[in-house]
């Protein structure tokens, strides 16, 4: 018995931190990102022939790459860590649904910064002609409803999958802790995206998954990334709130 019950702690504390690990992978992503975005560091041009510049490189090929790879290292510690075991059939389910997520935000990656490039040096003065309309609309429409739609099916999925192999140990004052310290990372990422543009396709997306997050919080219980997604969308939809009240 003392071997079992020294072993369960090391179990417990590998478990949780990796979950927080990767969490933590997450928030270092969306901070180089806005730094990526809202600083003029990486302005400068990728090649001389002007093609993109290292913004857009960077968003398009490393920054989503990297928090892909992390997504599905969470999807995978979910499924191994439970002590409930996928169905063949639940698996292949979920990869291909994964795989499917993964796609259409890749798909809207490379169609989103080319044209958001060429948008802002050729097209910002409010030039009508007919490439630039297809320019823009690819750029302000097109490939955000195709992100939405990977990024809903990749997030959904984690969700689905922490409701559906639950942990086993319970989550400790620190587990709940460095969970929300990683959720307010979210929330401030989803607050600079809604509360300064118009209300779109967006916020349906965010009040879709903050339902789904907080609906099998309440049916299944504190399960981490329960947590996680329903404190960060929440939030987030608040400080959104919060944000355009003082603005008007």
């Amino acid at each position: 018995m003392s071997g079992l019950s020294n072993a369960r702690p090391a179990v417990r504390t590998l478990s949780f931190r990796t979950l927080h690990t990767l969490l933590f992978a997450q928030s270092i992503i969306i901070v180089f990102a806005s730094a990526n975005r809202l600083t003029d560091f990486t302005t400068g041009y990728v090649h001389p022939n002007e093609f993109l510049r290292w913004v857009d490189l960077l968003n398009m090929l490393v920054f989503p790459l990297v928090s892909v790879l992390v997504s599905w290292l969470l999807k995978q510690h979910i499924e191994t860590a439970s002590t409930i075991a996928p169905r063949a059939r639940q698996a292949t389910l979920w990869n291909l649904t994964f795989l499917i997520g993964v796609y259409l935000l890749a798909a809207s990656y490379g169609t989103h910064e080319v044209t958001n490039y060429l948008h802002t040096r050729f097209c910002a003065d409010g030039a009508t002609d007919t490439l630039c309309a297809i320019i823009i609309f690819h750029d302000d429409e097109f490939s955000h409803y195709i992100f939405f739609i990977g990024f809903t099916i990749i997030n959904a999925l984690l969700i689905v999958i922490q409701a559906a192999l639950p942990y086993q140990l319970p989550l400790h004052p620190i587990d709940y802790g460095l969970l929300l310290f990683n959720a307010l990372f979210i929330s401030l990422g989803i607050a600079a995206n809604l509360a300064f543009e118009a209300i779109g396709f967006d916020m349906i997306v965010v009040v879709a998954l903050t339902l789904c997050a907080v609906g099998l919080l309440w049916r299944v219980g504190r399960q981490p990334l329960l947590v996680y997604y329903s404190v960060a969308y929440t939030v987030g939809l608040v400080l959104t709130v919060l944000i355009r009240f003082f603005q008007t």
